[in-house]
């Protein structure tokens, strides 16, 4: 349950240690606690269970990473939880940010691990798809051909969601769900999966952000960009960016039977 596999490479960190790569979180390091370690097992646990009694091999889960209640958020980062068999461990499939840079790799973690990076709360949430979607995306997940297609190793916390300039954590998550949606035509790239998400009424979350704050990001933070977003938003202090909120209110709004479960952590 605590291994990270780097996704397209030999790699595997088989400690529980933290890796330096995050998202849905800051990125100042703290160094691992026994009660951290102790929450993030128990909580991993919970979650094991809650999607083993899920009826389904994929589910979208979310964790708080950080504290975005002034922009009217809660989950801040979200991957997915595949088994590739019933009698399988659950691993999440996420994008990630080597912190301190503009890059993003895909990660395969344990579930643990989901919630090892001092997270704000040990809440979680589950999206659980319809079956003709989980089948989709067991597919999707099984093809690293169709998950490195769809990502961009560009980061931006913020990025644009209708541009492939940069990608953020949660884009990457949604990209995949419109591969797995799309039913008219097979999306392979980027921008094929936006063109699609255009035409099926995705609505970004919208964040007022003022000039000193953009300013101050993009000149002291490389892992946030703004230069993707268009003049007449951004000069507006309108940054437009994949929540999981948006997310969540997209599938809600498709009216195909996704299931929502919210589990509250001890903290």
């Amino acid at each position: 349950m605590s291994a990270r596999t780097l996704l397209g490479a030999a790699a595997m960190i088989a400690t529980l240690a933290a890796a330096p790569a995050h998202a849905g979180r800051s990125c100042e390091e703290h160094p691992l606690t026994q009660t951290a370690l102790s929450e993030a097992l128990s909580t991993g646990q919970a979650l094991q269970t809650a999607l083993d009694a899920s009826g389904s091999d994929v589910v979208l889960i979310a964790r708080q990473g950080q504290d975005l209640s002034k922009y009217g958020l809660k989950y801040s980062h979200a991957g997915l939880a595949f088994r590739s068999a019933p009698e399988q461990p659950w691993r999440v499939y996420e994008l990630l940010n080597d912190c301190g840079t503009a890059d993003s790799a895909l990660w395969v973690d344990g579930l643990a691990n989901f919630f090892l990076e001092n997270p704000f709360t040990l809440d979680a949430l589950m999206i659980v798809p319809p079956p003709k979607v989980a089948a989709k995306l067991g597919e999707v997940l099984r093809d690293p051909a169709a998950l490195h297609g769809l990502h961009g190793s560009r980061y931006s916390m913020v990025a644009y969601p209708f541009s492939t300039k940069y990608q953020n954590s949660n884009q990457w998550v949604l990209e995949l769900l419109a591969s797995a949606e799309a039913s008219d035509f097979r999306i392979r790239t980027r921008e094929q999966a936006q063109s699609w998400l255009k035409m099926a009424g995705y609505t970004p979350t919208e964040m007022h952000i003022g000039p000193l704050t953009r300013l101050g990001g993009r000149v002291f933070k490389a892992n946030i960009a703004f230069d993707d977003h268009p003049s007449a938003l951004r000069f507006s202090d309108r940054i437009n960016a994949v929540t999981v909120d948006s997310m969540l209110a997209f599938l809600r709004a498709r009216d195909e039977g996704w299931r929502v479960q919210e589990l509250k952590g001890r903290r």
